[in-house]
């Protein structure tokens, strides 16, 4: 059976440790006369040598959270429920780019074991599972502490002699890389001696070449050469290794939009949301909603060994005024922090994106599908009732809401406010709570946001295509296990407070039309629900939505579920509160 490693992102993994050969304060070298200098291996320079062709392990840091060894390919992967193959280095890309799409920072990766691993000196070694891996993972060092060079490389290919104590040559051994010539080093003894032909030639990590014609050259050239640049061996991915320039060039580059504020511990969404920042090559820097009055303030960068800071300056709007760090840029999005309390997210807006965006295009959008409740807050108060109700947008202007067995409709239009933002008017008679003018806050394909301005209000709707050509295998998966078949609660904890006993002698029925049922050991239905699942669009994680009828003891059991795990026989879930507090749901078949 295949065994899964799970670790969240921000928790750094533990590391495996190089051996290297130790290291002789002088550089050892054996001349005698007309005969060619030989070192031995276990010489100073021989030591710069190896640690120039140790395999570096850091292109993977993002899989593993370290640089000591590699993960060898292929080898299969879960980032945040979606199942990736991993053939090459290109390939590990496509992790970052879901990890980017995320905005709340809570990236899952699972490693599926067995796998075999590379280390610096490319010796191979299955892991079986997490245990393997902790009992190997033990001194490497990171942050570009560890033994290996990376500024400097050899140009293979290169012709290396071995001699006896005589300085009679023995054998000659053609390395044609950076494995090879580690693996001839792993081969000789403490006291063998050894040399290259002359003349050999390295590339630095700027790409220019030296050409060395000895030994004493060989190993002046790598320690001249070997802390100029940076390894990059840390497992923080997200620094993405821009400098200054770089930082500017993206910032002035289009409009930002603000999706997401916390300032001091606060979260001021609801007043910033869509919220504009226009940083200019001169310096200043400009904010506000479209169309509307703007303030006009300045802005700097500093990229150093403390990373990327952007600090702003206005005198009518302090909320942006500090010295930000800039956690992650990419992808048409940036992430600040400053302290635990404060936190912005933005996205890039240039000219030929925001036309894209009318009031006839996303008016077609709503349309076009059925969309299921995601969730409704009304001064920051969470609608449970109305998870999972299904809005239908119809022409003329007629809107539908279907709740569990009750139809009610109204009434929808598309507009623009005064700020030139996007307003979606919904009135329906008999519910109040999602009778707003609602503000477009972000549109990503398959999900929707809207809040109500300056007010803790909040809509989130997900689309549902009765015949979805598009349907994800995963999805088509759990449609195929959820076949009237019944599931058990084998846990459940709402803000961290586990009360499974309440729910344990009752069974859930799930039918994959989307249906469910709660049904007692006699098989009497107690009440109906339903469920959706499909992915986060935001997030690119899998999600789950359960919801009961109103008044249903099963209430506490509802909620819009983050999918952990999910097979034939167990389903694992959770949803993280606005207390920071999380709702946990397993379920189980016999």
């Amino acid at each position: 059976m295949k065994k899964i490693f799970k670790y969240a992102m921000y928790v750094s993994l533990l590391t495996i440790a190089l051996s290297f050969t130790a290291c002789q304060d002088e550089i050892e070298e054996i001349n005698n006369g007309e005969e060619p200098t030989a070192i031995t291996a276990n010489s100073a320079t021989a030591d710069l040598i190896q640690r120039t062709s140790s395999n570096d392990g850091s292109c993977d840091n993002i899989v593993d959270g370290t640089s000591c060894f590699q993960i060898n390919f292929p080898y299969t992967v879960k980032v945040n429920g979606i199942t990736l193959t991993i053939e090459s280095e290109d390939d590990i890309e496509q992790i970052e780019e879901i990890f980017d799409s995320i905005d709340d920072d809570e990236n899952l990766l699972d490693i599926i074991f067995p796998v075999t691993i590379t280390a610096g000196d490319f010796s191979e070694f299955t892991i079986n599972g997490l245990d393997e891996l902790r009992s190997l993972a033990a001194d490497c060092k990171e942050g570009g502490e560890d033994e290996d060079i990376e500024c400097i490389d050899f140009v293979y290919p290169m012709t290396m002699f071995t001699f006896n104590v005589n300085l009679e040559q023995t054998s000659t051994v053609e390395v044609t890389s950076d494995r090879e010539l580690r693996l001839f080093f792993k081969d000789l003894g403490d006291d063998s001696l050894i040399s290259f032909d002359f003349p050999v030639t390295l590339e630095l990590h700027d790409q220019t070449t030296i050409v060395v014609e000895s030994n004493q050259e060989l190993a002046i050239a790598i320690e001249n050469a070997k802390d100029d640049c940076d390894e990059d061996d840390d497992d923080d991915y997200n620094d993405d290794d821009f400098d200054k320039d770089e930082l500017n060039e993206e910032l002035i580059e289009c409009v930002w939009f603000v999706t997401e504020f916390k300032r001091d511990n606060v979260d001021q969404t609801p007043q910033y949301v869509n919220y504009i920042l226009n940083f200019k090559e001169d310096g200043t820097v400009s904010t506000g909603f479209n169309g509307a009055t703007v303030v006009q303030g300045t802005w700097t960068t500093t990229v150093g060994d403390d990373g990327a800071k952007l600090t702003m300056e206005f005198e009518n709007s302090t909320d942006f005024n500090l010295e930000w760090n800039v956690y992650d840029l990419g992808y048409d999005k940036i992430k600040l922090f400053s302290g635990d309390g404060n936190r912005i997210i933005m996205k890039q807006f240039c000219e030929e994106d925001l036309l894209e965006l009318t009031t006839g295009s996303i008016g077609e959008t709503l349309r076009d599908c059925i969309w299921v409740i995601k969730r409704v807050k009304n001064n920051g108060e969470q609608v449970n009732r109305l998870l999972g109700g299904e809005f239908e947008f119809q022409t003329e202007g007629v809107i539908t809401l279907t709740n569990n067995a009750t139809v009610s409709e109204g009434t929808w239009t598309m507009t623009t406010n005064a700020q030139g933002r996007f307003v979606v008017a919904i009135t329906i008679g008999d519910e109040g709570a999602v009778s707003f003018e609602w503000l477009l806050s972000d549109l990503k394909d398959r999900i929707i946001k809207f809040n109500v301005e300056e007010t803790f209000y909040e809509l989130v709707i997900v689309k549902k295509c009765v015949d979805d050509d598009e349907e994800e295998e995963d999805i088509t998966f759990i449609k195929s296990i959820f076949n009237n078949t019944e599931w058990d609660v084998a846990y459940f904890a709402e803000n961290n407070d586990e009360s499974t006993e309440l729910f344990v002698n009752d069974s859930f029925y799930l039918a994959n039309d989307g249906s469910l049922e709660i049904r007692n050991p006699n098989g009497v239905v107690l009440t109906n629900g339903m469920w959706f699942v499909y992915r986060n669009t935001f997030s690119g994680k899998l999600e789950m939505i359960i919801s009961f009828e109103e008044g249903s003891n099963y209430e506490p059991l509802a909620n819009d579920y983050q999918i952990l795990e999910i097979d034939e026989m167990r389903i694992e879930l959770k949803h993280e509160n606005d207390t920071g507090l999380y709702d946990h749901l397993v379920l189980e078949r016999e």
